[in-house]
């Protein structure tokens, strides 16, 4: 919760030429509206909240700012939603291979050849493979969705209850038969 609270005026880009919101209003837009479209989901939704943390720990690292939120996340809400962080820039790369008419945000696009570019065919085959790929790519969709200024998305407290739950394994996301097929662009 503190660092939630410290993502208030911390930006993805620390001169703040990045996304038009700062991490914290960006952070509750992403979880509202995975809460919104996977209400069942609540280990997907605290990930939504958490995946950009590592632009708070080491800012500047657009590479490797999913990582280190994971890194930090996993301790304490397990593997799947630490998996989940990770992957929400992966799944940027695949979007943008397998819909290439996709718009970023300025920033996003910028921050995309740091990350690796968009993926090879063969790199976005492998991706799909992954068990957690459908929810990683919802995650990225709520993502790239969730930067509008102004927007009421809720307070950080509002979801101290889900996180002590999901910490506490008490609640827990799809199954594991939910993510055996590749998502699909429409599914996704």
């Amino acid at each position: 919760m503190d660092l939630l609270h410290a993502c208030r005026d911390a930006w993805d880009a620390p001169d703040r030429s990045g996304d038009p919101v700062d991490l914290h209003d960006h952070a509750l837009q992403t979880a509202a509206l995975l809460r919104r479209r996977y209400p069942a989901d609540e280990e997907l939704q605290v990930a939504g909240l958490l995946h950009d943390l590592g632009h708070l720990l080491l800012p500047g690292d657009d590479a490797g700012h999913a990582d280190r939120a994971a890194e930090t996340v996993r301790p304490v809400l397990g593997d799947r939603v630490a998996r989940l962080v990770q992957l929400h820039v992966p799944a940027k790369r695949y979007l943008a291979a397998v819909e290439p008419e996709r718009v970023l945000s300025p920033q996003s696009a910028q921050t995309l050849g740091l990350q690796g570019g968009v993926m090879s065919p063969e790199e976005a085959s492998a991706f799909a493979l992954d068990p957690l790929a459908r929810d990683a790519v919802r995650l990225r969709q709520a993502d790239d969705a969730g930067k509008v200024i102004g927007l009421d998305a809720g307070a950080v407290e509002d979801w101290r209850p889900v996180l002590e739950a999901v910490a506490a394994g008490r609640r827990r996301g799809p199954g594991p038969d939910d993510q055996l097929r590749a998502p699909t662009t429409a599914e996704a």
